[in-house]
């Protein structure tokens, strides 16, 4: 007997597994991006009927001036440019430092290159926790500085072995050649390794990124007596602490024609620290999918 099938592509089975899978994805989608969509309709909608709950789906009195009137906190403005300048340098000297690591431990005419790599992959594995981190901190002067943000993050090993592991699938041949016609390991490295190695860069650059973006220990214990150097994390979870000291600073400021509570606040705040990633993150996936395969595929 033939098998049942659905306009002749496919048996019945297949289609009941297709509608499943399908919708069970879809469901998944909308349950990841349904929050930060209620936050930010709560963020524009009318602050009277945020407060009393009544957003859930469809915004209702949109507006801008919850955004406008954050914007005149001028602590805010500083902790953003502090973010800013950390992700951008922290992440772009960890993706060099990184790519040229994983690129020397590769070549075997390193010297101890196994020991060194070892050596490297051993520190994921042991932390000597909070206090013997902050005393070398604050030994090295990293405390109250703005280097404590970007020194401690250079080298990362785990993105190290990600490169390594990637390099080691570009054809060999390559770099023969070049070296057959007098190139050295520099001339190598950002003529042939960095060009072909921009999946596994982008994929680390995501993972650098977001992670000092996000960091919010560092300044909460280094940068205790320098409020200027407080990254939006930090200020986001002083802000949480402090909403009703918020609220009346930006009631004040005018920008609001009503009161705003501590509700109100929370998710314009939340969604302000949110939104830069998000625009970011979507230009690198493609990147990010085909660096982190790669770069996972020896040991």
């Amino acid at each position: 007997m033939k098998a049942l099938t659905i306009n002749g592509k496919g048996k019945i089975g297949d289609f009941v597994f297709n509608l499943i899978n399908y919708s069970f994805f879809t469901a998944f989608t909308i349950a990841c991006i349904y929050p930060f969509y209620y936050l930010f309709i709560n963020t524009i909608s009318d602050n009277g009927l945020v407060q009393r709950g009544l957003i859930t789906f469809i915004p209702k009195g949109i507006h801008l001036t919850n955004y406008i009137a954050l914007a005149e906190v001028n602590e805010l403005g500083t902790s953003f440019l502090v973010t800013i300048s950390r992700t951008v340098i922290g992440t772009v000297l960890m993706v060099g430092v990184s790519a040229f690591a994983g690129y020397l431990v590769t070549r075997k005419e390193m010297q101890n290159r196994k020991f060194w790599y070892r050596f490297l992959i051993i520190t994921m594995y042991f932390d000597a926790g909070l206090i013997p981190w902050y005393l070398n901190m604050s030994m090295l002067g990293l405390t109250n500085n703005f280097l404590g943000y970007i020194i401690p993050g250079i080298v990362a090993p785990f993105n190290v072995i990600l490169v390594k592991t990637y390099i080691e699938s570009i054809p060999v041949e390559l770099e023969e050649s070049a070296f057959i016609d007098g190139a050295g390991y520099l001339t190598v490295f950002r003529h042939i390794i960095w060009p072909l190695s921009k999946p596994i860069l982008a994929t680390i650059a995501v993972f650098g990124a977001v992670g000092h973006w996000n960091s919010f220990m560092d300044s909460l214990i280094l940068m205790q007596g320098s409020p200027h150097l407080q990254t939006v994390q930090h200020r986001l979870y002083n802000y949480l602490n402090q909403a009703s000291n918020l609220d009346a600073i930006m009631s004040r400021s005018g920008a609001v024609k009503d009161v705003l509570d501590s509700k109100v606040i929370k998710y314009t705040i939340s969604m302000v620290t949110i939104i830069p990633i998000l625009v970011v993150y979507p230009f690198m996936q493609r990147y990010f999918e085909r660096g982190i395969m790669l770069g996972a595929v020896k040991g």
